[in-house]
């Protein structure tokens, strides 16, 4: 049985030298394939050196997480082509998009916000239109406007994930007419997720893709606790139940979806 944890966050065990036993944990849980995935200037090269370490095991994204983009965001962008250039490449672009969570109550500082990464989203998915490359979204509270610029941007859908997806089957729904698809975390384990559920299942087992989102959303019976990459079985097989299939299958699928929707068969 074999699992690919689609989106992961993996400088901080890097940081504190505990990836390799993180590594060995994933394996032992049958964790085969991960991708960390950029936020920042601050943690792209560290990515593109593990991928070329662990080769064959972690693949890397490179993008600005909405929540660092301030005044000074393209400056942040300046060597972010550079990584398609040379040495071993990205996956995908992201994760990028828009995150309206936790916005100043002053209107003006907010539009400001607001403004500031809507133009940093916009550039970048320039630049994935130029790559042609996947494309990994983060949307909090600004689902429409996200959807909205993408629609603008002229990205092919199919190479849109929305990752930790949290809206309702409506919403799926949405992205699902344009060939887009989403990501699922633990979150779904978590009480009074009911909507998420039926979201999940309104997309299907033929485009689904799981993700821990490590070190955060670990989930239950781990909630609040430190989460990583070994852990995503466990959302299999809550979701192998919700689909009412055998977590062999589930395994399998999603293995494949991942896989095909990062374009690791055609990776050299």
């Amino acid at each position: 049985m074999s699992w690919f944890d689609t989106h992961c966050h993996l400088q901080s065990f890097l940081q504190e030298k505990i990836l390799d036993a993180t590594l060995s944990e994933a394996k032992l849980a049958g964790v085969q394939k991960m991708v960390t995935v950029g936020t920042s200037p601050k943690d792209w090269t560290d990515y593109q050196k593990l991928s070329q370490k662990y080769s064959g095991t972690i693949y890397f994204s490179v993008g600005l997480h909405p929540g660092y983009v301030g005044a000074d965001w393209e400056d942040q962008l300046t060597s972010l082509p550079t990584f398609w250039t040379g040495g071993e490449k990205p996956v995908a672009l992201g994760e990028i998009g828009l995150d309206y969570f936790r916005l100043p109550k002053d209107k003006n500082e907010k539009n400001k916000i607001i403004e500031l990464q809507k133009n940093a989203f916009r550039t970048q998915l320039s630049l994935a239109k130029t790559y042609d490359c996947p494309v990994i979204i983060h949307s909090r509270s600004a689902f429409q406007d996200c959807i909205e610029e993408i629609d603008r941007s002229g990205v092919d859908w199919e190479k849109i994930v929305f990752h930790c997806f949290t809206e309702g089957p409506e919403e799926i729904l949405q992205l699902m007419e344009r060939g887009g698809r989403a990501s699922f975390t633990g979150i779904l384990t978590f009480s009074g997720t009911d909507r998420l559920s039926a979201a999940l299942k309104n997309q299907g087992l033929n485009r689904l893709m799981l993700e821990t989102d490590s070190p955060y959303l670990a989930p239950v019976p781990h909630r609040g606790k430190r989460n990583g990459p070994a852990k995503l079985p466990i959302i299999g097989n809550y979701v192998s139940e919700l689909f009412g299939v055998s977590v062999d299958e589930l395994s399998h699928e999603t293995f494949r979806n991942s896989s095909q929707f990062y374009k690791l068969k055609e990776r050299k």
